[in-house]
Formats: C-alpha cells, sequence, structure tokens
C-alpha cells in the first residue's frame, strides 16, 4: 500500500481495509518494514496502530523490520543511525506473515519513491516484494498530478494496481466531485472507495466506506 505523498492517510488507510478484512472473517495483518519516528517508549505510532488493527498477532520484527528514531526521510534517518535497510529481511518478514495471513497489507514509507538509502528506493522494495498495489490518493489541490505520476511510476516497475481509495484529507476542496471522476477515468484500477474527511470512529469507521481488492488482485 502506497500513497501519492506522506501525511495522506496510508496507516489510516491500511488499519481501515484491515479491520473490513476483519469483519470479512479473515485472518487479516499488516506490515510496516521501514518506520519513522519513534515516541519516548521507542515505539512507532504507525506501527502500533496497524498492530492493533491486525486480528493475526504477527511477532514485532515481522511487523517492522526497521525501526528508525528520527521522524525524517528515512535513509537519512538511517545513516544518522549507522543503519543499511536491505531487502533479504523485508522479504523474509513478508514470507512469514504471508504463510499466516489471508490477508496481508504492506505499507511503504511516504510516497513511492522515497529514498532509503545507497542506490535504493521504496519503489525498487515494492518491486522485490512483486506484490499488487493499493494506492490511497489524498484529495487536494494538486493530486491529479501526484495520483497519474506515482500510478505511471508503478507500471514501469511491472506492478499492477489492484484498487485505489480517494481519502479527503482536505474536506474544503473545490470541485471534489470532478476531480474524483477524472482520477476514476484515467486511473486504470478500480475504485476501492471514497474516504470522508474525519469518519466517525476513525479507520474502524473508514472501514464501512471502503471495499476489498477482488480476490484474484491479492495472495491469499
Amino acid at each position: 500500500l502506497t500513497a501519492t505523498d506522506t501525511a495522506i492517510g496510508k496507516t489510516f488507510t491500511t488499519c481501515a481495509l484491515l479491520h473490513l478484512a476483519a469483519r470479512q472473517g479473515l485472518k487479516a495483518a499488516g506490515l510496516k518494514p521501514v518506520a519513522a519516528g519513534t515516541n519516548a517508549a521507542g515505539r512507532n505510532d504507525d506501527v502500533e496502530n496497524i498492530r492493533a488493527a491486525s486480528n493475526l498477532l504477527l511477532p514485532q520484527e515481522v511487523v517492522n523490520t526497521y525501526c528508525l528514531k528520527a521522524e525524517i526521510a528515512p535513509h537519512i534517518a538511517a545513516a544518522e543511525e549507522g543503519v543499511v535497510i536491505e531487502f533479504g529481511p523485508i522479504k523474509a518478514a513478508c514470507r512469514t506473515a504471508m504463510a499466516a495471513a489471508d490477508l496481508l497489507i504492506v505499507e511503504g514509507v511516504g510516497g513511492f519513491c522515497v529514498p532509503l538509502g545507497g542506490d535504493h528506493n521504496s519503489a525498487d522494495l515494492a518491486a522485490a516484494l512483486g506484490l499488487p498495489i493499493i494506492l490511497v490518493v489524498g484529495m487536494r489541490l494538486g493530486c491529479l498530478n501526484h495520483a497519474l505520476l506515482t500510478a505511471e511510476a508503478i507500471a514501469s516497475r511491472g506492478l499492477t494496481i489492484a484498487g485505489w481509495v480517494a481519502n479527503r484529507i482536505d474536506p474544503s476542496m473545490s470541485h471534489f466531485a470532478d476531480n474524483l471522476s477524472t482520477l476514476q477515468e484515467l486511473l486504470y484500477a478500480p475504485l476501492l472507495g471514497v474516504i470522508p474527511h474525519a469518519p466517525p470512529g476513525g479507520s474502524t469507521g473508514a472501514a464501512d466506506f471502503l471495499t476489498l481488492p477482488a480476490a484474484g488482485d491479492f495472495r491469499l
């Protein structure tokens, strides 16, 4: 699961989809392989929210392979800590989770092409995992360009968009319906739902506005 930018609602959407999957009787789990920013207890809020929304309990190191302290770009945070983000451990964690889960959502960090250090970025990680992509579009001015560029980057790596979610991060966005219609026309993937701004019940309530990708679009 990726998004058109950072702070677009990836974790919120991940949690909503996990709640929805649990309602449908699926063993559902989310992973956040790379997370940046920890609280006083040394925990990352996104990781903790994903763990809480999953009805399949997985070890912390499987859910979150790299937890970096500073809430900054992950390649900078990793360099400050002397950490090298490697794909091998992340792929191993994904294999472990996939063996136990009916539905697994692997959430990226930042946008689709965020640097991870060396010559690797989050798009390379997505390609290495080879999973279908769910794209969260933050509905605000500029989202058309961001969404189409991200979709192009996903396609260029041979990956499939299993579906996309429109998240109303700006409730006063002008011509929302027109922008939504344009994205439905130009994004060659099913719309999984429109999350209203600040839905009642948080991510649990947001599940009411979503559908899961068709069974053929994710690995059971």
